[in-house]
């Protein structure tokens, strides 16, 4: 699996969802009950950050992961961060510090571009719903989100209210792949109903 290929693709198909958005939709409810669009966005873009830093060998702290205030031409603001990711994990560094995951660790650099990554295919999934369009991964990048995502613990230090991820749902019956993985990291691939 080749993580990088994988994360870049994963965020190019969150670029064409975020062309997508309009001034007048920021403030749609999300998949992410905390978040309206506005919040989600200021979020995508500030974590492509955390991570291009964290994955290039810096330490960063949480302050450095605060979402900031949208800007006024969030589309551009948010290309700018992917493509400040997308040249950082080009050359990675062997480890990277993310102080947002259990209080802080310090993993893998390949380890925290899957992180990055399934975050990413499950944070496209909810701009797209929230915008009421579909979105489309070929089948090597949802079977590498659905190996990704059964990688989760599912313990409450993993899941729950200030996590990146509820508990995991039930499958839903003959459930497409990105359903699965959508229901595996709890999010209910029926949203909003």
């Amino acid at each position: 699996m080749d993580i990088q290929d994988l994360d870049r693709r994963a965020v190019r198909t969150s670029v064409a969802l975020v062309r997508q958005v309009t001034p007048d939709r920021l403030d749609l409810p999300t998949p992410c009950a905390e978040w309206d669009l506005r919040a989600l966005l200021a979020h995508l873009t500030v974590q492509h950050i955390g991570f291009a830093r964290a994955v290039a060998g810096e330490r960063t702290e949480l302050v450095d992961w605060r979402p900031e205030p949208l800007a006024d031409d969030f589309v551009a603001a948010y290309e700018r961060a992917t493509d400040q990711v997308i040249e950082s994990f080009a050359a990675p560094a062997g480890r990277a510090y993310l102080p947002e995951i259990r209080g802080g660790v310090t993993v893998p650099g390949a380890m925290a571009m899957g992180f990055h990554f399934i975050d990413y295919v499950v944070h496209s999934w909810d701009v797209a719903a929230a915008i009421g369009v579909p979105v489309e991964f070929d089948d090597e990048v949802l079977a590498a989100a659905l190996t990704v995502a059964g990688q989760v613990p599912a313990d409450a230090a993993s899941r729950g209210p200030g996590t990146a991820f509820d508990p995991v749902l039930p499958e839903p019956a003959g459930a497409a792949t990105l359903d699965r993985v959508l229901a595996m990291l709890g999010r209910s691939p029926a949203w909003p109903h």
